[in-house]
């Protein structure tokens, strides 16, 4: 049986579960549950606080960890990265108050920076030569500038929201971040198995993510041009209807081509266009 750590709350936590349960894992959890095992698949879940998920796996004590990339890489653990999530989108960036010119990164030579995540900022500051001081914080690295306790912070941005509300401004992208399925090194034949069957079965889920099924009738005359308009994963599927001189074609379309493509359609004189959701998608 794989163990898999994973957050215990907060977005990343949502969000892998939801991952879990479209790849028909299922999990009952309560609030106060640890370890959780799937009623129907070789898995548990083990639930912890996100900094110590890559400790966990490298050490063994999780076989596969879900875990922001940030974290990944400020905890320097010896464990791998299997796949990349692609949820959880987040970035890493030096931020400062917002009333004052920012010049370049020399502007923060001499400076303090507040920070929960000292090792990527610090390897950061040597590459590009800046000579600061780290204040490590744990908690609201934000209001550090407005209670004079740093110049600048260095944390994770999403929307910039927070650092509107806390008078500062975005100067620098350090790195970008998502959610890693992590993997520890020394994982057994048999686990490597069932690894690859949880691979499986989310690759079917990330591969339909922003897709659609599209089905339409054609006239046949216009066809080839149709087919030429579609980007689908490979030749559509093309159907004879019973009235004389139409067919149906089906296929697949990426969501964000999706009304350019449904124009051309219809300009060459496709009908009855019906569009479907995708939960899952074998390629």
């Amino acid at each position: 049986m794989l163990r898999i750590a994973v957050q215990a709350k907060g977005r990343l936590f949502e969000e892998t579960m939801a991952l879990l349960g479209e790849s028909d894992i299922k999990l009952s959890t309560t609030k106060r549950t640890l370890l959780v095992q799937s009623s129907n698949f070789p898995i548990e879940v083990l639930f912890l606080r996100d900094d110590d998920i890559p400790q966990t796996v490298a050490t063994g004590v999780a076989d596969l960890g879900i875990v922001g990339e940030n974290e990944f890489i400020e905890k320097e653990e010896d464990a791998e990265i299997i796949k990349r999530l692609g949820f959880s989108r987040c970035r890493l960036s030096l931020a400062m108050p917002k009333d004052l010119e920012y010049p370049g990164l020399s502007w923060f030579n001499g400076k303090k920076i507040a920070t929960s995540y000292p090792v990527i900022l610090r390897n950061f500051l040597k590459k590009n030569g800046v000579n600061a001081e780290i204040h490590v914080i744990t908690g609201s690295v934000e209001v550090s500038p407005g209670i004079g306790l740093a110049d600048a912070i260095f944390d994770i941005v999403s929307s910039g929201s927070t650092l509107v509300s806390n008078r500062l401004k975005e100067v620098e992208v350090v790195m970008k971040s998502e959610a890693l399925l992590i993997g520890n090194k020394n994982m057994s034949d048999e686990k490597k198995e069932v690894l690859e069957e949880l691979l499986f079965r989310m690759n079917a889920v990330k591969t339909a993510e922003d897709k659609k099924y599209v089905l339409m009738n054609a006239p046949k005359d216009k066809l080839e041009e149709i087919i030429a308009v579609l980007p689908g994963m490979k030749s559509p599927t093309v159907m004879p209807l019973a009235q004389e001189g139409w067919c149906s074609v089906h296929t697949v379309l990426d969501e964000k081509r999706f009304w350019e493509i449904i124009g051309k359609l219809k300009g060459l004189g496709a009908e009855g266009i019906l569009v479907l959701p995708i939960e899952k998608m074998i390629v």
